[in-house]
């Protein structure tokens, strides 16, 4: 339809322009329908609204736009699509225009459409608006891109029932054959094998006799036999051999089938999300998808949840409890996680986590289908953790950036030798010595003998002189101390003394 306004003052007030299509009376003053195209059947309806939707001109569009507003070319064309606008102006060159007046203005028109076109009942045009929209929604549904993720959901979930079935399946085959042949689960480990086995052989006294090489290497093989022959289960019946067969049948079924599932989920997890495969494989990548519900919605995910996506009930009662959060959910199962030590776990899942959001929306808002960017990415996580792995070996002094220096190992074995001389209780037997050897030991004997001599002397000779000294000095102490008595006395008054003094005189 195509609608001609005639109160372009009124549509200026955007706020109070919802009053003016109150009624059906006050719309006609504003609106006045112009030209109005009747779609043939639903057919025709939905083609033109796949085309609106898509933002391409239909045909029917292009007809009518030509020959009504060819005529009036100067006038503006308000357009409820901006797209379809864009596409109008390049391949008509006609002046398009589309604002929040303009959306609120599409509004009223469509309050108030069975007013403005004559002859339409509201009974057939709610009927024809649902018809359409059930037409529309159903092609949508049909073509759209965004559905082929459900296959991978679904493959990862029949995935994980497939696990579980297997592994019950197993149990009860090894513990059903178990009570015939119980020595046979200790030898075979791998469950497919001993499925394999059990299956070509059947009873444990045809061990003897067949050949499964083809199936076992020849020492497990070998093994097998002997253990048969001295087995200590019980006998059973062919019925219940029978049974276990079929039940070993339906686990290589089952295993083979799973392998080609598995093969078909990496190659939609390469052509949907190549860059998230890259990142964190194809199971975890697989399973975060069915997780979220899709991979649009997984990508509107920050990288906080898409680490802790998972582990809801987890983070959930520690929040409650008030205790430490989680610090991984689903993908804690990948490879660069898997590998790390359990003190960088939780850096190495955040950073992890935030680079995979990254892949993730590139993957799912994307153009491009190349795993370049995924592959950059891991590398940036890749070298982070090998930083944290080696930061303890590096030096502290210096700059830091420059690994400690450690020597070569050199593995010095000390061989001990043993001594067998304690194992004798007999004595010791002097070794006979050469006659120089003895001659050169008496002479060292002797001139030790001279000197000790020597120096015996010499001590003997000091002591003796030492007496002999303090003697003397006693001797000359007593003659000087008579002396000073003689001097000390008055002298003698004598006749003879007197005399010679006579005869002195001249």
């Amino acid at each position: 339809s195509l609608l001609q306004v005639l109160n372009e003052k009124k549509l200026q007030e955007v706020d109070s322009l919802w009053k003016e299509f109150e009624t059906p009376e006050k719309a006609n003053k504003i609106v006045k329908l112009k030209h109005f195209e009747k779609f043939q059947d639903t057919t025709e309806a939905l083609a033109a609204s796949t085309a609106l939707v898509e933002g391409k001109l239909s045909k029917n569009l292009k007809k009518i736009l030509k020959k009504i507003v060819a005529k009036d070319a100067h006038e503006q064309l308000a357009v409820a699509d901006a797209k379809l606008g864009g596409v109008i102006k390049d391949k008509l060159n006609l002046s398009c225009i589309h604002s929040p007046m303009v959306t609120e203005l599409m509004r009223g028109i469509r309050s108030q459409i069975e007013g403005l076109i004559t002859g339409l009942p509201s009974r057939e045009m709610a009927a024809m608006c649902l018809g359409l929209a059930h037409s529309l929604s159903r092609y949508k549904l049909k073509f759209s891109p965004d559905k082929v993720d459900t296959m991978i959901i679904q493959a990862i979930s029949l995935l994980d029932d497939l696990d579980k079935e297997l592994n019950n399946y197993i149990m009860r085959c090894r513990e059903w054959y178990g009570w015939h042949f119980p020595e046979l689960g200790k030898i075979i480990t791998d469950n497919l094998t001993y499925c394999k086995c059990v299956r070509k052989v059947g009873d444990r006294s045809n061990f003897a006799s067949s050949d499964v090489s083809d199936i076992l290497p020849e020492e497990i093989e070998e093994d097998v036999k002997a253990a048969a022959e001295i087995s200590m289960g019980t006998e059973v019946s062919e019925e219940d051999i029978n049974n276990i067969i079929h039940l070993c049948d339906q686990v290589i079924e089952i295993s083979e089938y799973r392998t080609q599932l598995y093969d078909y989920l990496k190659n939609r997890m390469m052509a949907i999300a190549p860059n998230l495969t890259v990142m964190v494989g194809e199971l975890v990548g697989a399973r975060l998808i069915a997780h979220a519900g899709s991979l649009l919605n997984l990508a509107k995910h920050p990288a906080s949840t898409v680490q802790l996506l998972g582990a809801e009930k987890a983070l959930f009662r520690a929040l409650k409890t008030k205790r430490d959060t989680p610090k991984f959910g689903l993908i804690y199962h990948a490879s660069l996680v898997g590998q790390t030590n359990t003190k960088n776990k939780g850096k190495i899942s955040r950073m992890l986590a935030a680079k995979t959001a990254l892949t993730i929306r590139y993957d799912a808002l994307g153009e491009d289908t190349s795993a370049e960017m995924g592959a950059e990415n891991r590398l940036k996580v890749e070298t982070r953790l090998r930083l944290l792995e080696e930061r303890g070996l590096r030096r502290i002094s210096g700059t830091g950036k420059a690994l400690a220096k450690t020597d070569k190992y050199q593995n010095k074995s000390e061989v001990k030798i043993f001594d067998p001389s304690g194992d004798s209780t007999l004595p010791a037997v002097p070794k006979k010595r050469k006659i120089q050897e003895v001659e050169e030991q008496d002479a060292e004997v002797a001139v030790k003998a001279k000197k000790f001599k020597a120096e015996m002397k010499e001590e003997t000779t000091v002591e003796d002189d030492e007496p002999v000294k303090k003697k003397k000095k006693k001797k000359d102490k007593e003659k000087q101390a008579d002396e000073e008595e003689v001097l000390n006395e008055d002298p003698p008054t004598s006749p003879t003394v007197e005399v010679r003094q006579n005869c002195t005189a001249p």
